[in-house]
Parts: structure tokens; sequence; C-alpha cells
């Protein structure tokens, strides 16, 4: 079943926002569709972009959550997604809810305003 997307806090924490910001400028850094950004429970943070190639398709969480992975990363605190989309991916709340079933994603758009979190 698809997760809902919720009304996120008023306010972010420091920590949250950080994953906002960093989530805006990986989609920046290289025009992508949509930025993503996760948090491990050491508290390291990862970002990227959306990968569209011939051979290989990420969205911006899957491949936040891979490096996360490639880095030793054995469970996720929170993540945040920025997109011009109305819902995250699927496939990028899978990979969330492979390491964190409660983990937060915030979705924001791409001005970095929160628009809700899924809360698994």
């Amino acid at each position: 079943m698809p997760e809902t997307l919720r009304p996120a806090a008023a306010e972010l924490d420091a920590e949250d926002a950080k994953l906002v910001t960093l989530s805006r400028a990986a989609r920046g850094r290289v025009g992508s569709a949509e930025g993503a950004a996760v948090r491990d429970t050491d508290g390291r943070t990862y970002a990227a972009a959306s990968v569209t190639l011939p051979s290989l398709a990420l969205s911006a969480l899957q491949a936040a959550v891979a490096q996360a992975v490639s880095a030793g990363a054995a469970g996720l605190e929170a993540a945040a997604v920025v997109t011009a989309a109305d819902a995250v991916d699927e496939p990028g709340l899978a990979a969330v809810r492979d390491l964190a079933d409660a983990a937060p994603v915030l979705l924001a758009g791409v001005d970095g305003t929160v628009l809700g979190a899924y809360r698994g």
C-alpha cells in the first residue's frame, strides 16, 4: 500500500532543514529534476541527484540511499526530496524503508518549501 503524504511540522529542526538544503544543492548542481539527501544513524549525510542513463535509472532518493549503504550505513534517521513532483517515488520510499521503517521522508518543492512528510 502506498504511503500517504502528511503535513510536516511547522518548523523543521536544524538537521532536517540541512537535508532540504543538501537536496536543493544536489538538484541544482547538475540541473536534475530532483535532489535528495539522507541522514544515517551516525549523523552522516549523503546527497544525490536523479540518474538517467540508457543502462541505469535511479531516483535521487534511491541514489542517496545507495550512497549511504555503500558507505556502510546500517540505518537512516531521515530523508528529504526536492522536486517539482507532487509525491516521492515509491521505489525511493521503499529504499528508505529497507533501512528504516519509521524514518520521516520530507517532500519539498524546488524552492525548498516543505510540502509534507511520509512517516512509515
